[in-house]
């Protein structure tokens, strides 16, 4: 089964101007970031595809965790990403996540290694992050925690 997706967008003038996106539930305005010389209006390309990565990272071992039967307290995300300019030359080097799970306080050891073994696979098994392999290094620096124990 095939799910095609959609995305309209205009751009009004130059290389410093701004443009907007639609693309159902994402409405934006859009330009090139302030610290690559643009004017930082709305977001940009570097930001959208850290975002598509970090979405479907985090969906992705929401469901994963789901289906092995761990139901965390608390998932939250935080993922960076490197781009280099070199002589004009834009290059997409790296995203790392840091996923943070908080496990429930009765978790056992078995549940918290599994945690951290999902969180590794969700990277290999999400959407985004196949489509740009071999071009972006991903890294996954995930940390567990039992609730009211110290992080593992």
């Amino acid at each position: 089964m095939k799910h095609p997706f959609h995305l309209k967008a205009t751009w009004n003038g130059g290389r410093n101007s701004e443009g907007h996106i639609d693309a159902g539930g994402l409405k934006t305005v859009i330009s090139i970031p302030q610290e690559m010389g643009g004017p930082g209006t709305g977001t940009n390309p570097d930001e959208m595809l850290l975002g598509a990565a970090s979405t479907c990272y985090l969906i992705t071992l929401a469901a994963m965790l789901e289906r092995s039967d761990i139901t965390p307290d608390e998932l939250t995300l935080e993922s960076e990403a490197t781009v280099d300019v070199t002589n004009n030359v834009f290059t997409y080097e790296w995203i790392t996540h840091r996923p943070r799970i908080v496990l429930k306080a009765d978790a056992s050891d078995a549940d918290v290694t599994k945690a951290e073994r999902l969180a590794h696979k969700a990277e290999e098994s999400c959407m985004i992050s196949r489509a740009v392999a071999g071009n972006v290094a991903i890294e996954t620096q995930p940390v567990i925690i039992t609730a009211g124990v110290n992080a593992v």
